[in-house]
């Protein structure tokens, strides 16, 4: 029997806002946020398996930019995801359940871009997706891993970057 792989999606919060007197933690989306994270919604409805678990930073743009994906799944929000070094987001993924085999972390910039490069190297790396996301991930940006084992045991160059998407209207 052939070992099936987990999809791990890295997404970048969608555009914010930046309010006078308005904390960074706290800024809201901008309009243009909300209609790229449906959007982003649209297409990963579209594209990968029914995603069934997610990790979200607790920032306020993070959690808007889920709840216009419209993605229901379970939910995880965690500050730890504000702020965080990559290896702090690997050890948040380390901690999902098995039973979660297509998983969506919405994040921020630099470490969602960090994070995709640093487990991207198993077989199947799609080197231009690797490259697009080492020169820019935008807002809503959209990285596709597959990762063979268990949530685990990822570590990094454990898993295979297959795609890169950037949702915009057309």
């Amino acid at each position: 029997m052939s070992e099936q792989h987990l999809h791990l999606v890295l997404m970048r919060h969608a555009k914010s806002a930046y309010p006078n007197g308005v904390a960074d933690h706290d800024r809201p989306l901008a309009p243009r946020g909300v209609r790229e994270a449906r959007l982003a919604g649209d297409w990963l409805r579209a594209n990968l398996p029914p995603i069934d678990g997610v990790l979200c930073s607790a920032a306020a743009r993070a959690r808007q930019t889920l709840a216009h994906t419209g993605i229901d799944a379970p939910v995880r929000y965690t500050q730890r995801l504000y702020g965080a070094a990559p290896g702090t987001v690997i050890q948040e993924i380390n901690q999902v359940s098995d039973e979660v085999k297509t998983l969506l972390v919405v994040g921020h910039e630099p470490t969602t871009s960090a994070v995709a490069i640093m487990l991207a190297g198993a077989g199947g790396t799609d080197t231009t997706a690797a490259q697009q996301i080492s020169q820019k991930f935008p807002t809503s940006g959209i990285a596709v891993l597959h990762v063979a084992g268990r949530w685990e045991d990822l570590e990094p160059g454990g898993a295979a970057l297959v795609g890169f998407h950037v949702p915009r209207p057309t």
